[in-house]
Formats: C-alpha cells, structure tokens, sequence
C-alpha cells in the first residue's frame, strides 16, 4: 500500500471495505487455518490488561485485518459509534428446537454429510466446510424448528457478530415493505423524495433501480486507487474529526449529493454500496424514523428478537444503510423465517405477504452480470436470487455472511464467518453446495 493510501486509511476506512463489496485488502497471501487463527488461540485481548502484542484498538487501522478480523467482527461497537436497533421492554419470542436427543442425532449427522465443492473432484464433509470457510456461528431451522446450532471463535450464543452487506437486505426488506403498503411509489424519481439530492446522479434515478441497484451512478472500488471513489465515501462517512483543510462532503448523505453519472439507470446490475445509503435516506424521509428505529418498530420488536442489534454511524449520527449491522445469531434466524414464512412469525405478521413474493421472483436475470458463482441469479429488493430448483434467495456479505431462505426445503440457514479474504467468490464453492446437500437431508427427513 502507497504511502499515500496509508496516510488515507482511517479504521473506518477500513470498516467500510470490508462491509462493502470484494476486495481482499485485508487478506494475507497464506492465512492461518481456521483452528489456528481462532481469537481465543490467538490470545488476543485476554488479561487484564492484556499484553501489548494481543491489544486490538483505537485508532489502530488495521483491526480489521486477518487475523484480527477474527475478533473485531464480534466488538465493533467498541472501536465505532453506533445506533441501536431495539428488540424493546417484552419477553423475546422463543425458538422451537427439535428435543435435546433428536438434536444431537441431528447434529452428528448434519457434520457428517459429504458433498463435492463447486469444480472439485475430492467429498468433504459438512463439518469440515464450517472451518474451511472460518465460521463464527451456524443455525439452521428446518420446518419452524432448530435443528442444528454450533458456534466458533469470537461467538457466544448471547453474542452478536457483525454481518456486513447483509445489512443491505435489512434496509431493502424495510424498503420493500413500504413499497407493498402504497406508502412508497418505487416509480418516483429519488428527486422526487429526496428533493436536497440536487443535481446528483441519483436525483433521475427510480427508487426501484436504487432498490435493484441498476443506478447510473459512477461510484469505483479500485482499492490501488487512492483517488477512488470508496476512499472519498470512506472519508466522507468517518465518524472522526476531519483532518485540517478537509474540503470534501461530510457524511453519508453529504456524498449521495455530489454523485457523477455514468452509465444510464436501468440497464444492467452494479453492485455499489451507496445505492443501499440512498435506500436508507429515501426510507428515512418517508417515515419520519431513522432505518435503526424503523428496523426496531417493524422487525426486532414485534418479531420477538431476543438481543438489541446495533448499527455504525457517520460523524452526523446516519447509519450505515449498506453495512453496519451488528446482530445475534438466532435473531437473524427469526428473519430468516419471517422471509420463509411470508412475513409471519409466532401468529403475528409484521408485513405483507406480497413482499417475499417480490423478493422471490426476482430481478432480470439478462442485468445479472460477473458473478460467475451464482449462474442464472439476479438481484432485486437488496436480496439476492438464486433461480435455482428450490427456489432459494439469501442475504449476503462478505467475509461468509448470510441468511439462506430454501423455500422448498422450508429451511432457514444463518452462517456468520471470518473468512480472511472478503469476496464471497472464495467461499461460494464451498458454501452453496454445502447448503444444498444439508437442504436434501433435512427433505429426506420428511
């Protein structure tokens, strides 16, 4: 990394790539296994006080780097501020598992499926894919029920781990609510909500591209750049003081304003964070609520959440639409169900049943470009479509998160994960044929 570069990275900087999109900035060229890089083997921040070399701290920038990030992905609002998403004053909604004695046989026999990676010739089993793909926790529901349930390194089962882009589908969820309520017209321009946008390139853009994200916006993550644009959204959003002399835009939807065209909205899928931001102030506007307050009154709360989640904020107290979510891991399964399950959970439902079938259905496959490991897929609502047999779409981010709703199999499956290197593409192969053969097994049960 230049000098240059160097004198750029702020911890938030940091943050904000490895909740973006793939880069592998973070990734030493030989990680340590799974087992090896474990925090609690690596020691560190274990003492009182610990020892110099096991500190992980403000305003070191590189506490999101490998192995690090194997212990910062569960104690970022320790070194960021943030906002709380709340599950309020009721008694959380219990999960139902499967009896202590089928669940221990359901167990063993999960961990012992094999199946064959994506282009590999060599089985492995499913246990062995949870520490090939440096898992932090796994839950999968079958039927409404847990069936399997393990965690690793940092997580705890009352801890929360951050889950990345995934908090791009929270945001399009909410968004696509109001949208299926009348509260929201997808058909307007962002102009037309947003009238402060000005003369950005997003003021002529629909809500439904931001929400698809087919916007024709200019928005570049060369990482080697320093004159890039994620670094001029980095700097833009961190919530330090800005250096002397700081001319740029201040905050998240300071950046949104001063957005160049390029390209032409609606003709093909770019993956770029700033259209979830814009999401979140489109959201913000039309509710009169934040997206953390909103996320609480419509999903945590009355989906009886048993942990408060939390969400980074900008240096103006924005959260952080495209990223910043910190959450439990059975919490996420409720959504998880609530998305199989077409907005109900525990008799209640939290929002129309014509959400999920939006979700579902998809975006044009035809826009769905470069992903090599998700054929035939596409992207609408902030979710992703796989267009597979099963019917299957999954929220995802980097480093290993997701939710993976598999409709015909009634399965739910949550991985949260420290993989060293944040692209999903190394994980893929492993991972989706891994859910895949769990999602057979769990039909053979029927």
């Amino acid at each position: 990394m230049s000098s240059l570069i160097s004198r750029l990275v702020t911890p938030w900087m940091v943050v904000a790539l490895a909740f973006g999109t793939a880069t592998s900035v973070m990734a030493q060229s030989a990680p340590l296994f799974a087992r090896d890089s474990d925090p609690r083997v690596m020691g560190w921040m274990q003492g009182f006080p610990p020892p110099p070399d096991k500190l992980i701290t403000q305003p070191d920038s590189n506490y999101f780097s490998f192995p690090k990030l194997r212990w910062s992905v569960c104690h970022l609002r320790e070194f960021l501020p943030t906002a709380e998403i709340s599950r309020g004053t009721g008694a959380p909604a219990p999960l139902d598992y499967l009896p202590h004695a089928a669940f221990a046989d359901m167990a063993r026999e999960i961990d012992a499926l094999t199946f064959k990676p994506m282009n590999a010739d060599k089985a492995m089993t499913w246990e062995e894919s949870l520490f090939a793909n440096y898992t932090d926790g796994v839950l999968i529901i079958h039927k409404g029920r847990v069936v399997y349930e393990r965690y690793f390194g940092c997580l705890k089962e009352d801890g929360k781990h951050a889950i990345m882009s995934m908090t791009k589908s929270i945001t399009g969820l909410l968004a696509q609510t109001l949208v299926s309520e009348g509260v929201l017209d997808d058909r307007l321009r962002v102009r037309d909500v947003i009238p402060e946008i000005g003369d950005s390139a997003f003021a002529s853009a629909t809500v439904r591209q931001v929400m698809d994200m087919t916007t024709g916006v200019k928005y570049s993550e060369d990482y080697a750049d320093p004159n890039a644009d994620i670094w001029l959204y980095s700097r833009a959003a961190s919530p330090l003081p800005k250096p002397e002399g700081y001319r740029g835009p201040d905050g998240y939807w300071a950046y949104l304003q001063q957005v160049k065209p390029e390209g032409r909205h609606g003709d093909a899928f770019h993956y770029k964070t700033i259209d979830s931001d814009m999401l979140g102030w489109v959201i913000s506007r039309v509710t009169g609520k934040s997206v953390t307050e909103f996320a609480s009154e419509r999903l945590w709360r009355p989906m009886g959440a048993e942990q408060a989640a939390y969400q980074t904020v900008d240096g103006k107290g924005v959260p952080f639409a495209g990223g910043g979510v910190t959450a439990g891991l059975r919490d996420l399964g409720r959504l998880g169900l609530l998305m199989l399950n077409g907005g109900e959970i525990n008799g209640k439902r939290l929002f129309p049943p014509g959400v999920v079938e939006k979700i579902r259905a998809g975006g044009d496959p035809s826009k769905f470009k470069g992903f090599p490991t998700i054929k035939n897929g596409s992207y609408t609502s902030q979710w992703w479509v796989f267009h597979n047999e099963h019917g299957a779409f999954a929220a995802r981010g980097v480093h290993g998160q997701t939710i993976y709703v598999d409709p015909k199999a009634q399965m739910v499956l949550v991985r949260l994960a420290s993989f060293p290197r944040a692209q999903n593409a190394f994980i893929d192969p492993t991972s989706l044929p891994a859910y895949q053969a769990v999602a057979k097994h769990l039909m053979g049960k029927d």
